[in-house]
């Protein structure tokens, strides 16, 4: 599975039409300490670049965006409880919501790893 990345500082991975959505390493690390993450609700269409969940940390809350067209399909419940996995894991286990997309071809004008890093 590839991911994606967007200049916003989110992540995507695509298995099919359905797709992981998170934020990178380096907007965890901006962000600090999570104390609330919260998605949009289940069947909320979203268009690329459209806030799709709000994390807060102890500095700022943040919105998180959509990296392509798409509806919220779920949330991951685990960070309810437990919201610093988004620190601890957030390019695995604290992945924030799934989507199904509209057009997976739309992930192509995302950018690569190699591309992100340069950024």
């Amino acid at each position: 599975m590839t991911t994606y990345y967007t200049k916003s500082h989110e992540w995507i991975r695509l298995d099919g039409q359905e797709a992981t959505v998170g934020i990178t390493t380096h907007a965890s690390e901006e962000l600090g300490e999570l104390v609330f993450v919260e998605a949009k609700d289940e069947g909320t269409e979203v268009a690329a670049g459209d806030a799709a969940a709000v994390v807060e940390s102890v500095k700022a809350a943040s919105d998180i965006y959509a990296p392509v067209a798409g509806t919220v399909s779920g949330f991951n419940d685990r960070l309810s409880d437990e919201p610093t996995l988004v620190g601890s894991d957030p390019e695995g286990e604290g992945w924030i919501f799934r989507m199904t997309v509209s057009n997976p071809e739309e992930v192509t004008s995302l950018l690569t790893r190699e591309q992100y890093d340069a950024l």
